[in-house]
This record gives C-alpha cells, sequence and structure tokens, in this order.
C-alpha cells in the first residue's frame, strides 16, 4: 500500500514540477496576494485632502489651521477664498474634507474665550468620513484645552471631572495591518488550496490520465491521499512563506504559539482539501471547477469576518455565518498571532473545525469513490 501511495506522490509532484504556471500559482501569488491586498485591505485613513476657507486670516486662525496639518490625519492642499471654490474641489474628489475659519475668530476667543469653525466632510467613503469626523473632533478639543491654558492660565487636566485612561490590548497602534494580514493568512491558504486540488482532479479526468490510474491496483482511497498530500505539503510551504512575509514586510508580531497555529492549519487543511475534492466531483472541467471554486469561496469571504465585522451584519446572515469554516478558522488564527491565546481557549472553534473537516472530506471522499467507479 505504502509503495502505491509514494508512487502517486512522486507523479503528482513530477506533474506539477513540469507545469511551471502551476508553481507560479502555488508560491508566487500568495506573496502577490498578501501584498496588495495587505496594503489594500486596510481601514487606517490619514492625510485626507483638506481645503481651507479662512476668513478670518490672523495668527490665530493660522495656529488652528497648523495643528489639523500637524494631527497627520488633514493634509491642507489647497486655500480659497469662496464657497463656490471650496464646493467644487469635494465635489470633485479633490479634497475630502474642508476647513471654514469664519471672519472674528480671534475676536471671538480675545473676547468670549468661545469661537467655532465649520469642517465640512466628504461622507460617500464612510471609512474616511468617520476617520475626519473623530480627527477633526479631537484637534479641536485639544487646541481648545491650549486656548484655555494659554488665556485664563488655567490647566484643564487640573480642575474637577473624570479622566479616562484607555488602555487597548493586543493591538495598542490600532494598526488595521495587524487585524486584516492574520485574516488574510488563514482566507489565502483556504483559497488556494480549494482552488488547487480541484484543478489537479479535474484536469486528470480532461487529461484521460485518471482512467488509467482507475485500472491500477490502485485502490480509491490510496488514490486519494496520493492526490492530495502534496497540496497539503504546498499549503503548508505556503502558510509559512506568508507568516514570514506578514512578519517581516508588514511588522505584524506574533504573541501565540507557532506550532499549534500550523498544528491547527492543518485542521483548517481538512475543510478547504474537502470542499477541493467536493468540487472535482461535480465538475467535469477546469473552468467548471474553476467557477465553482470562486462561487463557494467569494461568500465565505464577506460573511467570515475577514472584512466586514460579523457583530454588524443583519441576523440573517450572522446566522449564514456559522455554516462557514472559514469563520472559525480566522478566530483561531487571529487568537493565536494577536492574543497569544492557547487551545484550552479555542476549544469551541478547534471542534467545530474538525466536524467540518471530517464532515466534508468524507462526503468528498465516498462521491469521489462513486465518480470512479
Amino acid at each position: 500500500m505504502l509503495n502505491r501511495v509514494l508512487a502517486i506522490l512522486r507523479k503528482e509532484f513530477i506533474q506539477i514540477r513540469r507545469d511551471p504556471r502551476t508553481l507560479a500559482v502555488m508560491f508566487l501569488i500568495p506573496i502577490v496576494q498578501l501584498l496588495l491586498l495587505g496594503y489594500a485591505a486596510t481601514t487606517d485613513v490619514d492625510h485626507i485632502p483638506t481645503a481651507v476657507l479662512d476668513r478670518d486670516n490672523t495668527r490665530q486662525s493660522r495656529e488652528l489651521i497648523d495643528a489639523y496639518r500637524a494631527s497627520g490625519y488633514f493634509d491642507i492642499q489647497f486655500y480659497v477664498e469662496r464657497e463656490e471654490e471650496l464646493t467644487r474641489l469635494i465635489d470633485s474628489g479633490a479634497a475630502r474634507a474642508a476647513i471654514i475659519v469664519p471672519a472674528g475668530y480671534a475676536a471671538d476667543l480675545a473676547r468670549d474665550h468661545r469661537a467655532q469653525i465649520g469642517v465640512i466632510i466628504d461622507g460617500s467613503d464612510p471609512n474616511v468620513a468617520n476617520t475626519a469626523l473623530s480627527a477633526a473632533a479631537s484637534v479641536g478639543q485639544a487646541k481648545g484645552a491650549e486656548i484655555v491654558r494659554q488665556i485664563l492660565h488655567i490647566d484643564p487636566e487640573e480642575q474637577p471631572g473624570i479622566e479616562v485612561r484607555p488602555r487597548v490590548w493586543y493591538n495598542p497602534e490600532l494598526s488595521s495591518a495587524n487585524f486584516m494580514i492574520p485574516g488574510l493568512i488563514g482566507t489565502i491558504m483556504q483559497l488556494l488550496t480549494v482552488f488547487l486540488t480541484a484543478m489537479a482532479v479535474v484536469r486528470e479526468r480532461e487529461h484521460g490520465t485518471l482512467e488509467q490510474l482507475i485500472v491500477t491496483p490502485l485502490r480509491p482511497g490510496e488514490l486519494i491521499v496520493g492526490k492530495l498530500v502534496p497540496y497539503v505539503i504546498i499549503a503548508f510551504v505556503d502558510t509559512l512563506e506568508i507568516l514570514a512575509l506578514g512578519v517581516w514586510w508588514f511588522g505584524v508580531p506574533i504573541h501565540g504559539s507557532i506550532p499549534l497555529l500550523l498544528a491547527l492549519a492543518g485542521l483548517g487543511l481538512m475543510t478547504s482539501l474537502g470542499l477541493g475534492l467536493l468540487i472535482s466531483t461535480v465538475s467535469n472541467t477546469q473552468q467548471e471547477a474553476m467557477l465553482l471554486s470562486y462561487f463557494i469561496m467569494l461568500p465565505s469571504i464577506f460573511l467570515s469576518g475577514f472584512i466586514f465585522p460579523r457583530a454588524a451584519m443583519p441576523r440573517v446572515l450572522q446566522l449564514l455565518s456559522y455554516g462557514v469554516p472559514l469563520t472559525y478558522f480566522l478566530i483561531i488564527v487571529r487568537g493565536i498571532i494577536l492574543k497569544g491565546i492557547g487551545l484550552e481557549l479555542l476549544a469551541p472553534e478547534v471542534a467545530v473545525m474538525a466536524v467540518f473537516g471530517v464532515s466534508i472530506l468524507g462526503l468528498a471522499s465516498l462521491r469521489f469513490h462513486k465518480r470512479l467507479e
């Protein structure tokens, strides 16, 4: 039995080595996807193109504008003299925010120690708008406290009140890369494994070599093992490759156990290999296999919490997300990498992943057996 399985393994590796396009997909595509999505799939927003309408044109108004520029969130690119110019800049998308300093700003500060300014925000992109909104309020509060200290010689921090000292665990910089990169590790690994497994089996059927394997003394189980093991090895290599790139290039810290992460990644591979094998049993051509792979994986990406938080989804979609294996795998990957938690806290997700893996791989093997018969 071992000799027959090793023969299939050797054949599969030879076939992979002779296909340079497949090799490129296996080892280069994960790197390209990680680099592209690692930069593109981010919610960190800064250097927002900003226009300024300064009707006061005093030292105080210029100090206020400098405070907004120094925050790093607002990139002051335009100075205008009329509201029509400001409207045109925002309508065209050249500016995403605008600061309006009314005439008499400095006089109001000197007289009442209170003045108003206007901030216009382009809400067509909610991520940019939310960042600009909170940053505008924060800069205004900080500048207001500084003015109180200068004019009244009162330190606001020494006045009665409630002082809030927030602490952020696991991702103190609130970097979206630290959240997205671990998710990309799980997503790319599963997508690539499903795709390659489905295509490899269907390719054998298209070329007529699957029938040649059937007439050999190979048993169906041996054929399945021989076909899948090479892609398991490649998937682990890709996982290490993505992990190394995430740490070295994006600076994502790994707080948990790498051996545990790899062991549970193997559990996740059971599901993706099963899905790939299952797709191969219902596909007659590589084109069908490719379309079915994307049809299954795209909803998984959107429902699993990879990009959009599941808590913000409608209740129906939240319920559907429980049927997506990637949901649990992302919890495992992010829990180990970001929080450094162990198996005792991940036991529920590991149990569900085991059920998914055994069930899907078992169903796929049964269908593959029948297809061979």
